[in-house]
């Protein structure tokens, strides 16, 4: 089974839509949270370039954004 590491905060709706697409694929979810248990500084320390949330890891290997994320599962179908 794949395993995504999704980087999220509260209120933030692509956060909610990629956990759902990655739930409805059945990939067992580690979800970080920005003012949770991390810090925006522990995100720039793994995705430096990150300006928007969600950032999305699936087996360790970086895919982005929810945009991303789309493209990866909608256009490879």
């Amino acid at each position: 089974m794949s395993k995504a590491i999704v980087w999220s905060k509260d209120g933030c709706g692509q956060c909610v839509q990629a956990l759902t697409v990655l739930k409805s694929r059945g990939i067992e979810i580690e979800e970080r949270k920005i003012g949770g248990d991390y810090t925006r500084e522990q995100l720039l320390e793994v995705v430096p370039s990150a300006r928007t949330l969600p950032q999305i890891f699936i087996d360790d290997n970086y895919v982005g954004g929810f945009r991303e994320l789309k493209e990866m599962f909608y256009t490879h179908d």
